[in-house]
């Protein structure tokens, strides 16, 4: 019996004039197209060997990037952005000419009185570089010479998701590719029993944010799936199914996916479609993660001063801390591109107690983080990056005489965040905002110069760095973006 000769007598004459049609059609085309029209050349991607896009185009300062990235905003004027002037104002409607023609969320779009809102903690100027930094972080406060802070933060979405979009995507619109899935498409990995890129989540204990976390925050857009980011869960097995079902050993497991890689090898000579090769490269990871997943979340090698240092919430899965340590493990393991997003900082009508207790569950592992990759040199070719969406409204969404649900709304004008490691100067705050942190006033960043400098930093030139996809070439920084060159080491 030939399994083969048996398929291709079982194909009804549909299915054969179906794909003769195509295949007959698809030749005609090729030969009238240059195949080089068709798409962009997908990279190599040989784990430790030179990818076929060139990159990096130049030495890179950085190899790995941790993106702490913090949902539904932080509120720059209580944390980073030390601003006497809300204090001296507090109660009074802040100036007409800073919100005309501005536009906020349906929350204060129609609010008619503006109220400045006095900072909720007290700043001191912190370390030798003197940056000014909320009470409410005490723990970024002991590594503020570790860090660089930008200012003059600026977008242009006021509502979160599409915000959070462009952040890491360069778009707005969902289904462009990820900042991870660029970085791991460009440049590759250097591990093989890992995801190049990984993403974590969690959130705050009282489930005050109502924040989601959408797929396409960590999304492969229109490249191959193979760059698409994998989520590790918060509870239970960071990945389903690595142990293999009662009665199976691992030699059969074996036997199992080298005869599915036979098979899609043969769809694959037969197709050429890059999700075939996909399919056959998850397959091994998978296979790989069954050994390298258990012991990566094995915490016991961690020393008590280590866990100690991360806080008290470490060793409990799907907490921030603990995955800020995952973070530094898969970094020490190979993966190039770590995503831990936080969600509880939409602080519209309880900013008066929700924003000291999302620090007190964020402070303490973000600054352990810094702390621990620079004790074991890995920080020198390590990015950190903190930060959110957008700010928060230096007046207040509500009433002033409503002490129990005072808030702050969405702010894309002016907002702060904060880089450490991986080629960035440390010790120094670039760029300011105006006295009421309304609005830049020197040095101004897009989100785009952002995103330009991240790449910049891991060696690509953005501007070249593109996928050609429906006849037009793209890149994450779509038309825009300039590398800030005073903020490199």
């Amino acid at each position: 019996m030939n399994p083969f000769k048996e398929y291709n007598a079982s194909i009804t004459r549909r299915q054969f004039f179906g794909k003769s049609a195509l295949g007959i059609g698809a030749y005609a085309l090729s030969s009238l197209l240059n195949p080089s029209l068709m798409g962009a050349n997908l990279p190599n991607n040989n784990v430790l060997g030179r990818n076929e896009n060139g990159l990096p185009h130049f030495a890179p300062k950085a190899k790995h990037v941790i993106y702490l990235f913090q949902n539904g905003a932080p509120s720059h004027v209580d944390l980073f952005d030390y601003k006497p002037k809300l204090r001296e104002w507090h109660g009074r409607q802040i100036p007409d000419e800073l919100t005309q023609g501005k536009r906020f969320s349906t929350m204060t779009g129609e609010q008619v009185m503006r109220p400045v809102l006095g900072t909720m903690a007290d700043f001191k100027k912190r370390g030798r570089s003197g940056a000014w930094i909320s009470d409410l972080l005490p723990y970024t406060a002991e590594i503020a010479d570790d860090l660089c802070f930008i200012k003059s933060m600026h977008t242009e979405q006021v509502n979160h998701a599409p915000a959070i979009t462009f952040f890491l995507t360069g778009s707005e619109m969902a289904g462009r590719p990820s900042m991870g899935s660029w970085l791991t498409y460009g440049l590759g990995s250097s591990t093989e029993d890992l995801p190049a890129f990984v993403v974590m989540t969690s959130r705050d204990k009282e489930n005050s944010c109502g924040q989601i976390f959408y797929d396409y925050y960590w999304g492969n857009g229109f490249l191959p799936s193979k760059f698409q980011g994998v989520k590790f869960r918060g509870s239970g097995d960071p990945v389903l199914y690595l142990n293999d079902p009662k009665g199976m050993s691992r030699g059969l497991r074996r036997q199992i996916l080298d005869g599915i890689a036979s098979l899609n090898n043969k769809n694959l000579l037969q197709y050429n479609d890059p999700e075939i090769n996909t399919r056959i490269a998850q397959y091994e990871m998978a296979y790989k993660m069954q050994m390298s997943v258990p012991e990566l979340t094995d915490f016991s090698s961690e020393s008590k001063a280590t866990l100690a240092m991360y806080g008290p919430d470490v060793t409990r899965p799907g907490s921030y801390a603990y995955n800020c340590l995952m973070a530094r493990r898969l970094i020490e393991r190979g993966s190039r591109f770590v995503q831990c997003m936080h969600a509880g900082w939409d602080q519209h009508r309880n900013i008066t107690y929700q924003l000291k207790t999302q620090c007190i569950d964020t402070d303490q592992p973000s600054a352990a983080l810094v702390k621990d990759l620079k004790q074991r040199g890995l920080l020198e070719d390590t990015l950190v990056i903190w930060g959110g969406e957008f700010g928060r409204t230096p007046f207040l969404q509500g009433r002033i005489d409503d002490y129990d649900v005072w808030g702050r709304d969405h702010h894309p004008y002016v907002f702060s965040l904060w880089m450490a490691g991986g080629g960035i100067k440390p010790g120094m705050s670039y760029g300011s905002s105006d006295e009421f942190g309304f609005n830049p006033q020197t040095n101004p960043v897009h989100v785009h110069d952002f995103q330009a400098t991240l790449m910049h930093l891991l060696g690509i030139d953005h501007e070249k760095f593109t996928f050609k996809h429906q006849g037009r070439r793209f890149r994450l920084t779509d038309v825009h973006g300039q590398v800030i060159q005073d903020i490199l080491s």
